[in-house]
């Protein structure tokens, strides 16, 4: 699945030192603002324990992760859609991300001063919103002009686009992202091919001090009082305490650190995890004595897309797929098992993979 997942926010409010946690590239971490010159990109595993449950029971080589692809964007200010700071560049990564990871800075730091002077998450938040509705709405106006010529000539289709579209102008016009307008989904690909920055899903990470890792702080809960009203999800993390955790090698001893801190697992799994989500993405698993391994697809694709992630041969030649559920095969511990109690099935290819699954495909080329 080539998506990205792109960390957004307000310069030096820890969106580097979150993705070197997460990471298998490393992005170079600065006190200076606008000193980053491109963004960084990483490919990211998806902590997935069901793998380990699996492996109880079918021994293998080896194990294998499903990932997904991490943009770490260098921080935007206040006129970033005029070429302040960074400029417009960074905008287009934005643009090119299919979900956004927004880290809001809920930390005092006397040696990481402010780029506006003063820790205010709301604020920030409220900052990259407006750099990003000044973009759609410029977009949003472009498409207007077209279509409007287009009705000058009696176009009906076009007069429906106008009125659909004027409904986004005025809607991100008045400060709201164009997530939030309530439209049918036929409206809604009057504007699919504009990639409006703020269509975007996006989940929220308030980066607190270490004392606040558990139970957060005053700063978190402005931003939660500030988005309760919508349906966003908005994750904790502290990221010092993350890097540090990254840079143990040993399995107790990042077990220890964490105990230490009050957590049962680094925060940052449970984020990429919650992006995997959000991206709209499922896992289905195969396996064999060589490999265990979690796959990627999109919710409701079929089990003959399915086997076209595996391999083109795979959904080219397809017959039929045998499935179990994961739930299933750990309760019973054997296809065996599975086949006996009725839980193993025989799938043609319109079966829509469910998140779990256990697939065998037979095909023929």
């Amino acid at each position: 699945m080539a998506l990205q997942c792109g960390i957004t926010g307000i310069a030096n409010v820890g969106k580097t030192t979150i993705f070197n946690c997460m990471s298998n590239t490393k992005g170079e971490i600065n006190a200076f603002a606008f000193s980053a010159t491109k963004s960084n990109i990483g490919i990211v595993q998806v902590p997935d324990q069901r793998l380990y449950e699996l492996a109880k029971y079918q021994v293998s080589e080896r194990i294998v992760h499903t990932s997904i692809e991490i943009v770490d964007i260098p921080g935007l200010v206040r006129g970033s859609n005029r070429g302040e700071g960074v400029g417009n560049r960074f905008l287009g990564d934005i643009r090119n991300t299919d979900a956004l990871i927004h880290v809001l800075r809920c930390f005092d730091n006397d040696a990481l001063p402010h780029i506006d002077g003063s820790v205010d998450p709301v604020r920030d938040l409220e900052t990259i919103d407006f750099e990003l509705q000044v973009k759609d709405l410029e977009s949003v106006n472009k498409k207007i002009e077209r279509f409007e010529k287009a009705v000058r000539t009696g176009d009906k289709d076009a007069r429906h686009a106008c009125e659909v579209l004027y409904r986004y102008r005025d809607h991100i016009g008045d400060l709201n992202n164009a997530r939030t307008l309530d439209v049918k989904d036929e409206e809604r690909s009057y504007i699919d091919d504009l990639f409006l920055l703020t269509m975007k899903p996006v989940m929220y990470v308030c980066n607190v001090d270490e004392k606040s890792a558990v139970a957060g702080n005053q700063y978190v809960e402005r931003v939660r009082e500030f988005l309760k009203d919508q349906d966003v999800e908005i994750m904790v993390i502290a990221g010092a305490i993350e890097a540090e955790i990254a840079e143990l090698d040993n399995k107790e001893d990042r077990l220890a650190f964490l105990k230490d801190a009050g957590l049962n697992e680094p925060g940052v799994d449970k984020l990429v995890r919650a992006a995997y989500k959000m991206l709209n993405l499922r896992t289905f698993f195969t396996f064999n004595p060589k490999e265990i391994r979690a796959w990627t697809i999109k919710k409701g694709m079929t089990v003959q897309q399915a086997a076209g992630v595996i391999h083109s041969d795979l959904e080219r030649g397809f017959i039929r797929a045998e499935v179990m559920k994961f739930n299933d095969f750990i309760s019973l511990g054997s296809e065996h098992a599975c086949k006996e109690a009725g839980k193993f099935y025989i799938e043609g290819k319109n079966y829509v993979v469910e998140d779990g699954d256990i697939l065998h495909i037979r095909f023929n080329v």
